[in-house]
């Protein structure tokens, strides 16, 4: 049962990111474009932490650690491109 439901989850996560890659190439401003690879990073979290759980080990999920951290940072730095033209002051 656990087998399903994680092939369940690949499944809904894969659609997620290819309709965030859509939204990417496809969006209307540089904000909304922002905000889908914000939601892609999200989506490939919650990836990476699926085949960690497929996988039984716990070193995937260190990865994602540090995989939400980069994409936090690169997410500030895009919000702060946007308002104000500069990321170093």
């Amino acid at each position: 049962m656990l087998a399903a439901a994680l092939w369940f989850a690949f499944g809904c996560f894969a659609l997620a990111q290819l309709l965030c890659l859509y939204r990417v190439v496809r969006a209307p401003g540089f904000s909304d474009r922002v905000l889908a690879l914000d939601t892609m990073t999200i989506n490939m979290i919650a990836l990476i932490t699926l085949f960690g759980i497929q996988r039984g080990t716990s070193f995937y999920f260190e990865a994602t650690m540090l995989f939400a951290m980069v994409g936090f940072v690169s997410t500030v730095a895009f919000a702060k491109f946007i308002l104000r033209g500069n990321i170093i002051e």
